[in-house]
């Protein structure tokens, strides 16, 4: 079975990733995957910002993302980059925890004018933990995804499309 971890890197619980989410641990499911959340902004914030190795929060992320053979990598852009709180945990995972691992970015943004943050902004930092294979991911504009009742949210069809290649993409490694 493959271990897939996917870290959440969103300080908003009613974020429009969320779709992104939903729709990624739908197609996992029964592929015979097994899936390990690592949600950031579940992390105690003082553990995160006194950068605390030792905390039992942190290491359990840690556990779960050395445990993986596949990583997704969930963000929203802010100010033309990844999320401050992703970048927070990303410092504190061990200076080679990606070597060896398929990563797989997703991100959402409100413009197509920080589509380039995947290319310029996140693997330039995925790489310097080790990671070598990290597939094109995925930038979804936030207008693509609607939100409705329940915290569920609605797909553009092109979107769904390009998730799922990306995801057999991931799988397939």
């Amino acid at each position: 079975m493959t271990n897939v971890a996917i870290i959440i890197g969103t300080p908003s619980e009613h974020s429009r990733l969320n779709g992104i989410l939903s729709f990624a641990l739908n197609f996992l499911e029964g592929k015979n995957v097994n899936t390990e959340i690592v949600n950031v902004r579940d992390i105690p914030a003082e553990d995160l910002i006194y950068a605390k190795f030792d905390s039992p929060a942190i290491i359990e992320a840690n556990k779960k993302v050395e445990n993986a053979d596949l990583v997704i990598i969930l963000t929203p852009v802010y100010k033309a980059a990844y999320t401050g709180v992703l970048k927070t945990y990303l410092d504190l995972l061990p200076q080679k925890a990606l070597v060896n691992k398929t990563i797989l970015p997703l991100v959402i943004g409100g413009t197509f004018g920080h589509l380039l943050v995947i290319d310029y902004a996140i693997k330039p930092v995925l790489n310097s933990l080790g990671a070598t294979n990290i597939l094109n991911g995925a930038y979804v504009i936030d207008q693509q995804v609607e939100r409705l009742e329940n915290n569920e949210f609605s797909l553009d069809k092109e979107v769904e499309e390009r998730l799922e290649k990306q995801l057999t993409l991931l799988i397939s490694k």
